[in-house]
């Protein structure tokens, strides 16, 4: 038996379309809760588009949870603490627990900003994946 999932989101420029958040009260446009979708155990997956100029309209910060944003396309800053971090294709930002954090798409930004938020919390991960096997042998799918 094989275990895994496929869960199509679709294309960037169809990400904003999709209304959805981790509760009623902060379900947005343009946010998509991927791991409430699929069987997820230790990591968590946010799908996110703001138009130009819009905002978080919130602070927020994480005892256990770590969080990494990686983003796709536009521009945009985020408020880290006592920072302001400009963001953009390519950008990826590891926010660590404790950090106060919150996120605009710049109003001059040519496009909606776009990203990706990876969660995780738990036990750290080794340097090295210490739980994988290699198949030499097995042949290639295609």
């Amino acid at each position: 038996m094989t275990d895994y999932q496929v869960l199509e989101i679709g294309a960037l420029d169809e990400w904003r379309s999709h209304y959805g958040g981790f509760r009623p009260d902060s379900s947005r446009d343009g946010r998509r809760v991927v791991d409430h979708e699929l069987a997820m155990q230790y990591i968590g997956l946010t799908a996110n588009a703001l138009e130009p100029g819009e905002q978080a309209g919130y602070w927020h910060r994480h005892a256990k949870v770590e969080e990494l944003y990686v983003f796709l396309g536009g521009r945009g800053q985020m408020g880290l603490d006592d920072d302001v971090v400009e963001v953009g294709p390519g950008t990826v930002l590891r926010v660590g627990q404790g950090v106060w954090r919150t996120w605009r798409c710049r109003p001059d930004s040519p496009d909606e900003l776009r990203w990706l938020c990876v969660r995780a919390g738990g036990t750290e991960l080794p340097e090295f994946p210490d739980d994988s096997e290699r198949g030499p042998h097995r042949p290639m799918p295609w």
